[in-house]
This record gives C-alpha cells, sequence and structure tokens, in this order.
C-alpha cells in the first residue's frame, strides 16, 4: 500500500517515545525535544535529497507552529504560508494542517484552510500514537497533499504563480 520512497523517508525520520501534550508541562518539554530532533532530521535529509519544501518555527511554547511550504511545477516555485496548533490531546489528536491562503479552492479543505488528512493520514496516525509528530505530519500529511492539490489548483487557474516567490 505505501510505495518505497514513503517507506524510505518513513524509515529515516526518528520515532517519538514521549507520550504527552501541551498539558504535561515536564513531559511535554521532553516531547519537543523529540519533535524538533525528529523534524531537524527530516529536514536535513530533504536537503541531502535535493527536496527542501518547507520551514517551520513555533512559539516559545511549543504549541503554535507557522512557516512557508512550497511546490515547484513547470520550475516555478509556488510558496504558501503554513500554520497549525498542538491540540490538548496531542499526541493522541494528530494535528490539522493549514493553508489559509488556498481555503475555498479545493474541495480536499476544511474551513480556516485546513488540508482534508482524514481518509488517509489520520487512521495511520491513530495506529502509530506516540511514535509519529509533526515531521510525520509534514511526510505523510502535507507533502502528498501539495503533491496532488497544488498542480491541480495551477491546471485550474486557481492558483497562480505570483513574481516575489522566485526569491
Amino acid at each position: 500500500m505505501v510505495d518505497e520512497v514513503t517507506k524510505k523517508t518513513l524509515a529515516s525520520i526518528p520515532l517519538l517515545k514521549t507520550k504527552a501534550g501541551p498539558r504535561e508541562k515536564d513531559a511535554w518539554v521532553q516531547r519537543l525535544k523529540e519533535e524538533y530532533h525528529a523534524l531537524i532530521k527530516y529536514v536535513q535529509n530533504n536537503k541531502e535529497a535535493g527536496n527542501d519544501w518547507f520551514r517551520l518555527e513555533s512559539n516559545k511554547e511549543g504549541t503554535k507552529w507557522f512557516g512557508k511550504c512550497w511546490h515547484v511545477e513547470n520550475l516555478l516555485k509556488y510558496e504558501f504560508d503554513v500554520e497549525f496548533e498542538i491540540p490538548i490531546t496531542y499526541p493522541t489528536t494528530a494535528i490539522e494542517i493549514m493553508l489559509p491562503e488556498l481555503e475555498g479552492k479545493t474541495a480536499k479543505m476544511y474551513r480556516g484552510g485546513r488540508i482534508c488528512l482524514t481518509d488517509h493520514f489520520k487512521p495511520l496516525w491513530a495506529r502509530n500514537v506516540p511514535k509519529f509528530g509533526i515531521a510525520h505530519a509534514m511526510a505523510l500529511g502535507l507533502g502528498p497533499w501539495l503533491a496532488i492539490e497544488i498542480p491541480d489548483l495551477i491546471a485550474n487557474g486557481k492558483v497562480t504563480y505570483k513574481e516575489k516567490q522566485q526569491e
């Protein structure tokens, strides 16, 4: 069901051990350390493979995340704001990744620009609590969503290239 490239990508992202959300103060600090470690490793792997496609940072508490993600189509870089909040019941509840500027442009999106991950990603997440984290959500959630949805949105004229994104 999962292709070899996805298996290889997933195998290269460290699994997390601490089952803690923002309410569990000390355990949350440990979980955040694991999250950052996995994210750093995933970004390093992407850069080495020539597949750098997002940047993330968080607030001091690690509960609100924001950054940029991008998709290259026909040698043009389409860049989008990405954001999400860590649910109180995290990691039992998966994060909901938002691309606010794309809200209403595709049926595979919910209120506030939340991308649709219900059918494919959320069941996988549920089977892998607490091992999956933010890096896994990016790799198995946002990455595939961008690869499928953005070319379609471009082809239908719902997303257009902006010169300022070329930087």
